[in-house]
């Protein structure tokens, strides 16, 4: 199946999934188009491993369906499994084998034979720069190595859909640059990608959109910037990033006295507020601020970030 630009590859469709008596996941629906990289975010506990295990097929849900390039999980989970390619936040690896007897072994195991098998290795290794550490056995490999020979693992089948838990747990700063381009690759070849993570600064750099669920219920979806939009309408203001001269406590008291100015608070070497007036307003607030003494050095409007967002929407809901 050849998939159009901004059509549908995965398809979440009002899945509830109930482990006991507990209700893991309740009537979830997103979707992520071909060439989108969608970030998955919620509070520990959910409902993110689960729904991404359903989309994998190594879960049933009690109700809805998920579709994988057309492919439903209920009806066709093996052809689900040819579309998709499903990297787990905790995966085994032999520390007795070599890089290459591994991706070896799991070429095999997809059912790629001859020529095909050695194009499959050769594009995967290439892609995920293993070429220099083919001999090298695994249990030698750094975090952010075997994370790269887990995605090489992933990506044998050619998958259309890419579903990746928390693949930078645990890697260092260098590690997750390079596996941020990874992501941002596979996004650029058509393949739609969903990615959960705790590294919310990580996902808005490489995420068209996101998906937030908390307590198993999904909280919103859509464009980042969209998402801010609509946040900053719900709170009647918009965010003020703000630095100055004057020590932050001396501005955080001047702030507490202007009116439109609500939750005012420390940020880095200056302070973060939202204002909930008008352009013409917010500049009479900076000259007051001039003519207090506070000799601002930066002051300007800006979108709420993916970590302001996900305050936002969500409460801190425990399942």
């Amino acid at each position: 199946m050849t998939a159009t630009p901004g059509s549908a590859l995965l398809e979440v469709d009002s899945i509830t999934k109930h482990f006991g008596a507990h209700r893991a996941v309740d009537s979830v629906t997103f979707r992520v188009p071909a060439g989108a990289v969608c970030g998955f975010i919620g509070p520990n506990g959910a409902g993110k491993t689960t729904t991404m295990r359903i989309a994998a097929t190594l879960e049933l849900p009690d109700s809805g369906d998920v579709r994988v390039a057309g492919h439903s999980v209920l009806l066709d989970p093996r052809g689900v499994r040819r579309c998709v390619g499903f990297m787990p936040d905790a995966y085994g690896t032999y520390p007795a084998t070599t890089v290459a007897e591994y991706v070896d072994f799991f070429a095999r195991a997809y059912g790629l034979r001859g020529a095909e098998r050695r194009k499959a290795l050769a594009s995967v290794i290439d892609f995920t720069g293993l070429s220099p550490l083919l001999e090298k056995p695994i249990k030698g490999l750094s975090k952010g190595m075997k994370q790269r020979l887990c995605l090489a693992k992933t990506l044998l089948n050619d998958p259309q859909v890419l579903i990746l838990d928390e693949p930078a747990a645990g890697l260092d700063p260098r590690a997750r640059v390079e596996l941020r381009e990874l992501v941002r690759a596979l996004g650029a070849l058509g393949k739609a990608v969903l990615i959960s993570s705790h590294i919310l600064t990580e996902l808005a750099e490489i995420c068209d959109t996101v998906a937030v669920i908390e307590g198993g219920v999904m909280q919103a979806q859509g464009d980042i910037a969209a998402l801010s939009r609509g946040a900053e309408s719900a709170t009647g203001g918009s965010q003020v990033r703000a630095r100055f001269l004057a020590d932050v406590n001396t501005a955080l008291r001047f702030l507490a006295e202007q009116p439109r100015v609500v939750q005012a608070r420390p940020d880095r070497d200056g302070v973060v507020f939202v204002h909930e007036g008008d352009d013409a307003q917010l500049a009479e607030l900076l000259e007051a601020s001039v003519r207090s003494g506070l000799r601002p050095v930066e002051f300007h409007g800006e979108r709420l970030d993916l970590e302001d967002l996900f305050l936002h929407l969500t409460r801190g809901k425990l399942q």
